[in-house]
């Protein structure tokens, strides 16, 4: 059996944590959760990300929840587990763990309360001999959970002293000037990294445009985000502007909404069965409930296609 490899394009889906209502993981709806993922045209898997509720896990929770995670989807996508954590030492034993049982890579972001790019890259360089230069690692750049920005300066830093540094998930905020500068350094001799970025796709195409591969992110229609990282990668880019727009006030609803949302409309489309979160996820109110019901709604009569079902990729 090859290695599983990183994904370089495409839709990665950020898996959310499929919830029994007490509380437990539901492993049948992990199981049919992650053949959804694959259906809707996603190129990987991530999962234990922010939206996954790993921070609401015990250690033993999580590993088994990789376990599981890789049997269900059994080979079809590579698999990227986040292991983001205060202690170097649990970063590197779920690391390690993650990678012996199939992982392709995992996703990290910089230590909180880091300051400063060479102590922002040297974290980087700390983790990577912790976790050992096998294991590909994917740089979270997302200031709203690691309360840490990632400059430039420190992203070459990164990149130039760590070669298991192989994929950038790009989401501060604004981030397409980044983005663009990313790119530009990489034409003046900066190592091509794979960049895909986050924040629910919710500038998709304008990421695209300035040289983003892809996207990892958690949206309750991985198809949709799929199908608009096609169409613009054929050059078909009003085609893809146009299907992103279709789905726009749901996307942003979500982005805004959380967790809560975002599983109740993967509970709608029949990804899982139930819609529980963890405290402090709120749960919804009728009145949420009926707000989603009216978008979903509006959704369906303004593409003609039941939520249900999957845009082909």
């Amino acid at each position: 059996m090859t290695e599983p490899t990183m994904p370089r394009s495409g839709l990665v889906a950020v898996a959310v944590t499929p919830m029994l209502p007490g509380g437990e993981v539901d492993r049948e709806s992990l199981a049919t959760l992650m053949d959804f993922y694959v259906a809707c045209g996603s190129t990987g898997v991530a999962l234990l990300g922010v939206m996954g509720e790993a921070n609401r896990m015990t250690d033993r929770a999580a590993k088994d929840l990789i376990v599981l995670a890789l049997e269900a989807l059994d080979g079809r996508v590579p698999v990227i587990v986040g292991v983001s954590d205060d202690s170097l030492a649990r970063v590197a034993e779920l690391s390690c763990f993650a990678a012996d049982a199939g992982a392709a890579g995992v996703l990290l972001q910089p230590l909180r309360g880091s300051a400063g790019d060479s102590v922002v890259a040297g974290y980087f360089q700390q983790a990577e001999d912790a976790i050992g230069a096998g294991i590909p690692i994917c740089v979270q750049d997302f200031p709203k959970a690691s309360g840490v920005q990632i400059s430039l300066d420190a992203w070459r830093m990164i990149v130039d002293s760590c070669s298991s540094v192989q994929m950038l998930k790009a989401e501060s905020e604004p981030g397409l000037e980044k983005l663009s500068a990313i790119r530009s350094s990489e034409e003046s001799g900066l190592r091509r990294v794979t960049i895909l970025t986050g924040n629910n796709g919710i500038h998709l195409v304008q990421e695209l445009d300035r040289g983003a591969d892809g996207a990892m992110t958690g949206f309750a229609f991985p198809d949709v985000l799929a199908r608009v990282i096609q169409l613009f990668s054929q050059g078909n880019i009003d085609g893809a502007a146009d299907l992103f727009d279709d789905y726009l006030p749901v996307n942003r609803h979500e982005l805004r909404m959380g967790i809560s949302v975002r599983k109740e409309i993967l509970r709608r489309r029949g990804a899982m069965k139930h819609s529980s979160a963890r405290y402090p996820a709120p749960e919804l109110s009728d009145h949420s409930m009926d707000e989603l019901t009216n978008l979903l709604s509006r959704l369906e009569r303004r593409t003609g296609t039941p939520i249900s079902a999957i845009v082909g990729v």
